[in-house]
């Protein structure tokens, strides 16, 4: 395997992602920490912590990209965790490039576009606004399935175990916002939509779902977030000659 600069990288990445698509993320999306110059392996992981970063660095990982990062509304001190985290990637000469919401809204490598491929659904539209962007999606099924058939087929596909609340309906049209993105409910009347798909359970989305009779499913912030940096890996191997590894660190939530 070769070697790749970091700025052409992070300059691709930058572009790919379609970073600019969200100035007002609260995520400092793009390098976050700089380490070595030249990448020779990529490592991809949900969450910057200190269990990925051990890994990444027993794994020789020179750049490692994530959906959650470091930074979040800038950073006021280094000190505690934070400086520990920090200090732990330097040692290595560990570079930490971090893609929020970019990578849950991407049309091809996204959490909510990937989720929709792995559950067999054909795509019917953009959904979920946030930040004045829909960085969901919806989807179709072939046949409608009774909501316990389709939960079974989110849990093997995901490896997770869903919790859900059954309105009524059967599933044909599925809206899909991962990790908390309930909110999204409210742009559910407007498509027809029956069942509802993110991460995490919510009081709040109880009552508006009760009401729009549209089934609920919870199958975990973090089942839901392994698609996206999965999928930029993948497409990462195809473009450069470099070596790509996925650090898993399933939280069970």
């Amino acid at each position: 395997m070769g070697s790749l600069p970091l700025k052409k990288l992070v300059s691709f990445l930058t572009s790919e992602l379609g970073l600019s698509e969200f100035p007002r993320d609260e995520s400092a999306n793009g390098l976050q920490v700089e380490g070595s110059r030249s990448v020779r392996k990529i490592g991809l992981a949900v969450d910057a912590c200190d269990y990925v970063f051990n890994k990444a660095a027993e794994q020789q990982v020179d750049f490692l990209l994530v959906h959650h990062g470091l930074v979040w509304g800038g950073i006021r001190a280094v000190t505690g965790i934070l400086r520990k985290r920090i200090k732990l990637l330097l040692d290595h000469d560990i570079s930490l490039y971090a893609c929020h919401l970019p990578l849950d809204w991407h049309p091809e490598y996204g959490n909510n576009a990937q989720l929709r491929s792995l559950l067999g659904l054909s795509r019917a539209g953009e959904f979920g606004e946030y930040h004045g962007k829909r960085i969901g999606c919806h989807g179709r099924l072939n046949k409608e399935m009774a909501l316990n058939d389709f939960i079974l087929r989110v849990d093997k596909r995901l490896g997770t175990t869903s919790r859900s609340i059954d309105f009524g309906r059967k599933v044909k049209n599925v809206g899909i916002v991962s990790g908390g993105g309930w909110s999204a409910l409210y742009d559910a009347e407007c498509h027809d939509i029956d069942t509802f798909l993110t991460g995490e359970p919510s009081h709040s989305a109880y009552t508006l779902a009760e009401e729009l009779k549209i089934n609920l499913i919870f199958a975990g912030h973090y089942a839901t977030e392994t698609a996206g940096v999965r999928a930029v890996g993948a497409m990462l191997t195809k473009k450069f000659p470099i070596e790509t590894a996925f650090i898993d660190h399933p939280t069970g939530l």
